[in-house]
């Protein structure tokens, strides 16, 4: 009994700390929340011991590694996440290219990959990119960033989470799908446990390399420890992309996300005529001087027929009498307001069959 008690004594010493070190990360990259969504991790994951491990084991050289790149990077990172969000993808995939490249253009891996997403040559083939001896469109970082989309978005249709695209392009579909079959699991604690081996160990190490440098990045990009500007909300028109507002107010797509949180798809639904944003308070001034909202044309009916205003006229009236729409009334004649005096001639628009039917009375 005395043994029993020391080994769940030891145990939860190990525990104990392992917890203080989960609850520090989260403390140390409040970014974690934005990322894991962004690539549809469960922010449980954040205090996966394996991670946690990870995590210490990786952030100093990730963060010196995340330096020179950005660095490197400074004119090609806005080509390339400007190339992911004018398609609707999240513009944090950029992060791959990062661990994969370095963002380095004519980088060649031992396996004979090439370019900023590392493509095989039979993989650039299937995506069009010219290969041969005098030209190498895996080096170009337009025509590679395109073609680096149709694949992760082709990945991200298979496989439903974009973490799992992610591991997809590391070791390749037909890897992922038996690694799903044998876990009988598709959730990311369970395919990355290093007991079972049911993937790779690179591959087990390269999502948690995403998710690390994505979380390092973030965090400096959103300046979460010093962010504390008050926000506004401003109403935009159904089926607004994010994408377009944040472009407007020249600020990050990944800020304005961080701030809408419930728009899961990058825009507002189509059920409503209009839904709330919030923006930065700052933002405000350039939001009302470049957003126009969309104006509803109203189409006025191609007949008119003359009335002269009775007793007991009102627009609602005369609307059912002939058929017609009270607003539409008021823009041809151009009133203010609903207001009719005796005699008042008016316009009213009406349909070709009531204008044929009265014609002929």
């Amino acid at each position: 009994m005395m043994q029993k008690k020391r080994v769940v004594f030891i145990l939860i010493m190990l525990w104990f700390p392992l917890t203080l070190i989960s609850a520090s990360l989260t403390e140390k990259y409040p970014s974690y929340s934005y990322v894991f969504s962004e690539f549809g991790v469960d922010e449980s994951y954040i205090y996966d011991s394996s991670f946690v491990t990870f995590v210490n084991h990786n952030e100093k050289k990730l963060r010196k590694f995340h330096k020179r790149v950005i660095e490197r990077g400074e004119v090609l990172l806005p080509l390339m996440r400007n190339h992911l969000i004018d398609n609707d993808l999240s513009d944090l995939l950029v992060y791959i290219s990062m661990i994969e490249s370095g963002l380095n253009t004519n980088i060649v891996s031992h396996k004979k990959a090439v370019g900023l997403w590392q493509f095989m040559p039979i993989t650039a083939k299937y995506y069009k990119l010219e290969v041969c001896n005098g030209f190498d469109e895996r080096c170009d970082p337009d025509s590679s960033t395109k073609a680096a989309m149709k694949y992760l978005g082709r990945l991200h249709k298979e496989f439903g989470q974009w973490y799992l695209a992610v591991m997809a392009y590391n070791c390749g579909e037909g890897r992922l799908r038996k690694a799903i079959k044998k876990a009988g699991s598709s959730d990311l604690s369970i395919l990355l446990s290093p007991y079972e081996k049911y993937l790779p160990k690179e591959t087990r190490a390269y999502i948690k390399k995403i998710l690390l440098i994505a979380m390092i990045g973030e965090n400096e990009i959103l300046d979460f420890q010093s962010q504390s500007a008050s926000t506004m909300k401003v109403d935009v028109d159904a089926g607004t992309k994010l994408a377009d507002i944040a472009k407007m107010l020249e600020m990050k797509l990944s800020v304005l996300k961080r701030y809408n949180r419930q728009y899961k798809n990058g825009r507002v639904p189509l059920k409503k005529k209009s839904y709330s944003l919030m923006i930065p308070e700052e933002k405000m001034v350039l939001f009302y001087m470049k957003y126009e909202p969309k104006v509803e044309e109203k189409v006025i009916k191609p007949h008119f027929i003359s009335h002269y205003v009775v007793m007991g006229d009102t627009l609602d009236s005369l609307a059912k009498k002939y058929n017609t729409d009270a607003e539409e009334i008021k823009i041809a004649n151009k009133l203010e307001d609903d207001f009719l005096t005796l005699d008042m001639f008016l316009l009213i628009p009406v349909t070709e069959d009531l204008f044929e039917s009265l014609l002929n009375e």
